[in-house]
């Protein structure tokens, strides 16, 4: 069964499972508050939650997810293994302390977060995921933060292509030879922060665009990748802006709109 809202299509993985097209990031969300966003947004509607060792927030997801009561095939579940849990030993390690804080028996996408300046790392790494996802721990495996390099040597080593390569991606930063890379070898690109820390949604182009269509410069943004066939993923502090984020559906950008979107000069990564 797909794991999906039945407000949120879904894409097509090269695992053979699908993963929903809009989600909640829950990066810099605040311990204290991760647990009742995530319980709201399932509420909403919202299916696909990302989060990481890195945040050190698994557990509260966890709960949420637990508190929620929507079966668990219904829900898409991301978390990645941080650069300090990379090699094959360390990643089966870090899986099994991710699934234990998730309090969950598998992972719908398991992702080597940053890429390690050593290939022969990567590579360990790539196949501890390999083996993971065999297992059935994890029903699809990925990356975050690779570029073509990184890419092409996990697949020239091991012949398995990740399903995802979730990078930063937003409007002035659009990274489209890399996503043209992803898409070339089968791959899903996922864009976190997608806003540019917000910084993107007044561009003139952005402002324009939601006057057109009376949306908030928010729903341009990610209507905008939903279009190009990237997963986003906004994270929000604020309960109230997450059914704004899910309120995405119920309009399409033209294709001028889209032409416009996309001639947005690329003035570079917003810092993080």
């Amino acid at each position: 069964m797909p794991a999906t809202s039945p407000q949120v299509p879904t894409l097509p993985l090269n695992s053979g499972y699908r993963i929903p097209a809009l989600g909640v990031g829950t990066y810099d969300m605040g311990h204290d508050k991760t647990q009742a966003l995530v319980e709201t947004a399932l509420e909403l509607g919202f299916r696909l939650f990302d989060t990481a060792s890195y945040y050190g927030n698994e557990a509260q997801v966890g709960a949420a997810l637990k508190a929620g009561g929507v079966p668990r095939e219904e829900v898409f579940v991301t978390t990645k293994a941080w650069t300090t849990e990379l090699g094959h030993d360390a990643a089966l390690a870090a899986f099994d302390r991710s699934c234990a804080r998730l309090g969950l028996d598998y992972v719908d996408l398991y992702l080597i977060h940053w890429p390690d300046a050593d290939p022969a790392v990567n590579l360990a790494t790539w196949q501890a995921l390999i083996e993971l996802r065999e297992a059935g721990r994890v029903r699809s495996i990925g990356v975050s933060n690779f570029l073509e390099a990184d890419l092409k040597g996990l697949v020239d080593a091991t012949g398995v292509v990740p399903a995802v390569n979730q990078i930063s991606l937003h409007p002035a930063y659009q990274r489209r030879d890399l996503v043209a890379v992803n898409r070339a070898l089968g791959i899903v690109t996922e864009a976190w922060s997608p806003f540019g820390r917000g910084a993107d949604l007044g561009l003139p182009t952005v402002v324009q665009v939601a006057a057109e269509v009376g949306r908030t410069p928010a729903q341009v943004v990610e209507r905008w990748l939903i279009q190009e066939g990237i997963v986003v993923f906004p994270k929000t502090a604020r309960p109230q802006r997450l059914a704004e984020n899910l309120d995405v559906f119920g309009f399409e950008l033209t294709d001028a709109q889209m032409a416009a979107m996309r001639a947005i000069p690329e003035t570079g990564k917003v810092p993080w």
